[in-house]
């Protein structure tokens, strides 16, 4: 059977049953209409079980209530399988939530909260949801056993990663133990105003396929973090950011700062009219060069390098 969503799906109840404390027990389903096949990126269903809020739109042998938990470790790439050798489709950082379907073999399958991507994570990187209060603005934040730059550092949380703690001089105190000092954190409600700056702060960060920041990034994580620091939220991939972030530009419209470029399979950002920032696969690192050298190289293998300029609106 095919998974899909569909316009109009009744239920039909049997008799109330005792087990049920005598309520209707839902013992067949009618489907009616055309069906719309699901993306499986952010629609989480296996042959063996589904998200119990797709039990409306599709069949499957068994329906989970999603179990909250965030991450715990500095992050957690998320992959397409549960080995830690199978493809990074995305990557939790710390404080993120991810909401657990399955739990088996010490991987949890489901989908992180902020855009709903779904994956396997390793189950040890996951722990209590917390209630983030404050949010790490440096590319990298140490975090110290004590409130001095001289204490031992114990781990070291991306840009972007969501804590919990108390300001105390001029460290936040971390409600599950250890010191960050206060200038790589901000209040978590606190919004830039900037995008492109936020992703200037990652030249030189390593190309990593579905990266978000820690260890390196890709080019829809590097937009989609930095859109999230001014407060947009943006989806995970690429195709789906170009028919759901921003507005498209007319042909004549000159380009500024902040404007999405979005070629074949890669997305950046403009730094300015000339020159765009992106994570690209080419120099292997986030990078500003002319657009005309970027637009030059795809040439060669695509009719149309460029198949969307959009412009954030305010």
């Amino acid at each position: 059977m095919t998974l899909s969503a569909s316009p109009s799906i009744s239920k039909r109840p049997a008799a109330a049953d005792a087990t049920a404390g005598g309520a209707a027990v839902i013992r067949s389903f009618h489907l009616d209409g055309p069906t719309v096949p699901l993306d499986k990126r952010v629609n989480a269903f296996r042959p063996d079980i589904a998200d119990v809020a797709l039990a409306g739109s599709l069949f499957a042998s068994h329906y989970a209530a999603p179990m909250p938990r965030a991450c715990i470790a500095p992050a957690a790439m998320m992959r397409s399988a549960a080995h830690p050798e199978s493809a990074a489709v995305s990557q939790l950082l710390h404080g993120e939530g991810f909401a657990v379907l399955d739990l088996a073999q010490g991987w949890a399958w489901g989908y992180s909260l902020h855009d709903h991507y779904v994956g396997y994570v390793e189950a040890s990187a996951l722990g209590d949801p917390i209630t983030a209060d404050h949010v790490v603005i440096a590319r990298e934040a140490i975090v110290f056993a004590g409130p001095s730059i001289k204490a031992a550092a114990l781990a070291t949380l991306p840009f972007a990663s969501r804590l919990s703690g108390k300001i105390d001089g001029n460290f936040l105190a971390l409600a599950d133990g250890g010191f960050v000092h206060a200038r790589h954190v901000a209040p978590f409600d606190v919004r830039q105003d900037d995008p492109v700056a936020i992703a200037e702060a990652m030249i030189g960060a390593p190309y990593l396929w579905g990266g978000r920041g820690a260890g390196g990034i890709d080019c829809s994580g590097l937009v989609q973090i930095a859109l999230a620091a001014t407060g947009t939220a943006a989806p995970r991939d690429t195709d789906q950011q170009r028919t759901q972030t921003g507005d498209e530009l007319p042909e004549e419209a000159r380009l500024r700062r902040g404007d999405l470029i979005y070629f074949p399979g890669h997305v950046g950002m403009m730094v300015d009219e000339e020159r765009l920032i992106h994570a690209n696969a080419h120099w292997m690192a986030v990078t500003v060069e002319p657009l005309a050298d970027v637009t030059a190289r795809l040439k060669p293998d695509h009719d149309r390098p460029i198949l969307s300029r959009r412009r954030l609106t305010q």
